[in-house]
């Protein structure tokens, strides 16, 4: 009989510690810190970055659903939308914000001035007020830049160099984006040292894109340079498609729009700036203050070309660029 009482002793024991498990394993993830993701795109378009900022994370040792959460908010391309997403991370008290676009870094930096703010975003960082300076950001911000506007310039000399005897360009501006005026002034520098004529355009939903590129043949431009913008990134294949109707010429800043059949871009390897972000992220995670984090900046870029997208347009690559390419799409 006292055998049998240990017994069921033992048998109620275990079953009360069984049916704690549940419990203490949601104790367990409660306790996870949660990163709140705030973008201006959509999940859908933005898998190779959300791999590369994965990637980053891991590499500090956080590793989604393992001993880190991911909270995601997505714009989907309505900036409109993100100061009330970026209050609702600060209301779930998630640890860091993860700030994806100029736009995302603004209403996360509104909406709290405690929770560290790890951003990824082109454009110079000081000259748009996020942070004091890129070695010293002071506050809760930081982040990796991609210095966008500086690269413009190159872009245009591509386009000259792909055309050289044309003399009538034009650019793909977002009239809503913190960039656009600094993007419109080194641009307009650019011309003038080649002595070529640059038209203006501005488009902010699908419908003024489409309008943009009636304009363009109104105005009988020779090509097109599309502004960094998230918004554009968003309707690349949009982008693609109506230049190849107007058989007009393309460049971008991202190789996200030549893969999704764009004439050529120049710029860093987006993917991979994601990876820095998120190494930051997990740095933050572990204690480090993004005050103490300088802003990083990428030296790097890579030059696209699609060669597809050429003969679709009736155009001939000169040899020099394809030499010069890091990728040549057949």
């Amino acid at each position: 009989m006292q055998c049998g009482r240990l017994k069921r002793r033992e048998f109620f024991s275990l079953l009360g510690a069984s049916a704690a498990w549940p419990v203490v394993a949601r104790a367990q993830q409660a306790a996870m810190p949660v990163v709140g993701y705030l973008g201006t795109g959509s999940s859908d378009e933005w898998r190779d970055r959300l791999r590369g900022l994965r990637q980053g994370m891991a590499e500090t040792g956080y590793v989604e659903g393992q001993n880190v959460a991911i909270e995601f908010r997505w714009a989907e391309g309505q900036n409109d939308r993100l100061p009330g997403m970026a209050a609702d991370l600060v209301r779930r008290h998630v640890t860091v914000i993860v700030a994806d676009g100029a736009p995302s870094v603004v209403a996360a930096k509104a909406a709290n001035t405690t929770i560290p703010i790890v951003f990824f975003t082109a454009g110079d960082p000081v000259r748009i007020g996020l942070v004091a300076s890129l070695n010293r950001p002071s506050g809760n911000v930081t982040g990796v830049s991609v210095m966008n506007v500086e690269l413009t310039a190159k872009l245009f000399g591509l386009l000259h160099e792909l055309l050289p005897g044309a003399a009538h360009f034009a650019v793909l501006i977002n009239p809503t984006s913190l960039l656009a005026e600094a993007v419109i002034t080194e641009l307009k520098s650019a011309a003038v040292a080649v002595g070529h004529q640059l038209e203006t355009i501005a488009a902010s939903t699908s419908l003024e894109i489409e309008a943009a590129f009636a304009t363009l043949v109104q105005k009988r431009a020779d090509a097109l340079l599309v502004a960094p913008d998230g918004f554009f990134v968003s309707h690349r294949v949009q982008l693609a498609m109506l230049a190849v109707h107007h058989r007009t010429p393309v460049i971008y800043s991202a190789a996200e729009y030549v893969k999704a059949g764009g004439l050529m871009s120049y710029g860093p390897n987006i993917p991979d700036m994601y990876r820095q972000a998120g190494i930051y992220a997990g740095r933050v995670l572990k204690g480090e203050k993004p005050a103490d984090l300088p802003v990083l900046q990428r030296s790097k870029f890579e030059f696209l070309i699609n060669l597809q997208a050429a003969r679709m347009i009736g155009l001939e690559m000169p040899t020099t660029l394809l030499a010069r390419a890091d990728e040549v799409i057949e």
